[in-house]
């Protein structure tokens, strides 16, 4: 078998004359790469020169001193940016998926009233001030995730377990996004907080079957009361009108007996003020106007003089007069 070799002869002289050119191409070459910056649509950047901040620069196309004597910082200033507590995103999509394991540290806390509680929650931020974002702070992120973590653990340390996992959570949150917008301005980090959102709240896990019994006690209790509440809206206002009802009855009735009452002693005194005046004449009046009312309602009767001798036997008129043809 033959082997083919290849031998490469490079001139000494040749190297010589152009080795100075060939160093100052790469340094070229080096120099046009490391000054040639491209800054995306939702960032800007921040050059320091020497270690000290000289500029910020915008989108698009930029120029720095190469090699060591500038360097940029892209800061995302037009993208909302979040922390995540208790969790991680694995991945984002139509169904999300989240890793819970080895985050307990960060989202298990104690509740006023000397309770565990299990707190997932994201802050969802901006960078408005890349300049104090960058030079105000040291690692800007790490300082905003313990700001946030002591934010979060102070304002449930001042509520119930029952308030933080029930009607709470929503006082909750907006007490956190309001404090810890308050120690950004302290710390002048450059950020502002858009929102905390509390992702779950539970209980830790060996109490967690307990404590849903406990729940279920309490919706039941609310369930009862809700239903003592409608009863006693459907009884009492019922019963309410029945009793005015009533009194109104009562006050018609008692307002008619005292007019009535009223009226009968007018007209008696009316009929006495007459008889003082004429007493024959009041007499046969009333005697006249009570036999009109009398005499109708007491059928066919026959009145007779009781000291009448020649008496007709009338009494079986009606019945002669019925048999006559």
């Amino acid at each position: 078998m033959s082997e083919n070799r290849y031998e490469i002869n490079i001139d000494p002289d040749w190297i010589k004359k152009y080795a100075g050119k060939i160093v100052l191409g790469f340094l070229l070459l080096i120099a046009l790469v490391t000054s040639t910056k491209t800054v995306g649509p939702e960032e800007e950047g921040v050059v320091v020169q020497l270690g000290k901040y000289n500029r910020t620069v915008q989108p698009g196309l930029n120029f720095i001193l190469p090699f060591w004597f500038e360097n940029m910082y892209k800061i995302p200033v037009q993208r909302q940016l979040k922390q995540e507590f208790g969790f991680r995103t694995r991945s984002a999509g139509q169904q999300t998926e989240y890793s819970k394991s080895s985050f307990g540290d960060e989202s298990m806390m104690l509740t006023g009233d000397l309770n565990l509680t299990d707190v997932e929650w994201v802050v969802q931020y901006r960078i408005v001030d890349s300049y104090k974002y960058l030079f105000r702070v040291r690692n800007a992120e790490k300082t905003l995730r313990d700001m946030s973590e002591a934010a979060m653990r102070k304002i449930v340390g001042d509520r119930t377990v029952n308030e933080v996992l029930t009607v709470g959570r929503q006082e909750v949150a907006s007490s956190v996004e309001v404090l810890l917008q308050q120690m950004c301005d302290e710390y002048e980090n450059g950020v502002r907080i858009d929102q905390v959102v509390l992702q779950d709240v539970n209980p830790p896990e060996p109490v967690k079957p307990s404590f849903n019994a406990v729940n279920e006690a309490q919706q039941e209790r609310e369930t009862l009361i809700n239903q003592a509440e409608a009863e006693y809206n459907r009884v009492i206002p019922r019963a309410r009108g029945e009793a005015e009802e009533t009194i109104q009855l009562a006050e018609a009735y008692l307002l008619n007996r005292v007019n009535r009452a009223k009226g009968e002693a007018e007209r008696f005194n009316a009929l006495f003020a007459a008889y003082v005046k004429a007493p024959e004449v009041t007499k046969q009046r009333i005697y006249l106007e009570t036999m009109e009312r009398v005499l109708p309602k007491i059928g066919n009767k026959i009145i007779v003089d009781e000291k009448g001798n020649n008496v007709l036997p009338l009494l079986n008129i009606d019945k002669v007069k019925s048999n006559t043809p």
